[in-house]
């Protein structure tokens, strides 16, 4: 099994946490995957392969990009925050990641048990800025 099918069968099955298997809002021309897991529910080699700390109090944030007509993996400039309830401010930190025609954008965070965090990521292609904004309630499992 190749890297890129473990690493998506892992994100999209493989974990037991209240959040939606698979979360996209269309910006603009693009549309853009994300989801926010507990890096503890990550299998050993998937977080070895991809520099990945396990561990219930972080989780990891992936960013994919598409194309919203063609569904080709875009090339941009990733960067966020993510800000919880009391104002505390994280900077995240994306680093690119590809794997033949895909490519994920990944940042980890560590994070207190129930802790809600309202993120912004910045999506950049040339002059093209478009945020992505959710809120999600992180879990130490």
């Amino acid at each position: 099994m190749n890297k890129s099918w473990l690493f998506i069968l892992c994100i999209t099955l493989g974990f037991a946490l209240p959040a939606k298997a698979e979360q996209k809002q269309t910006l603009g021309s693009w549309d853009v995957h994300y989801i926010v897991v507990n890096t503890a529910f990550l299998a050993p080699e998937v977080a070895k392969t991809y520099g990945i700390t396990r561990s219930k109090y972080s989780a990891l944030i992936n960013i994919s990009v598409l194309d919203s007509q063609t569904q080709a993996a875009q090339a941009v400039a990733v960067t966020g925050t993510a800000r919880n309830l009391l104002g505390n401010t994280k900077e995240l930190a994306f680093r690119k990641v590809e794997e033949g025609d895909a490519i994920y954008y990944l940042a980890a965070m560590n994070f207190s048990d129930r802790e809600t965090y309202r993120f912004a990521i910045d999506i950049q292609d040339g002059n093209t800025i478009r945020t992505l904004k959710f809120q999600q309630q992180l879990y130490a499992d």
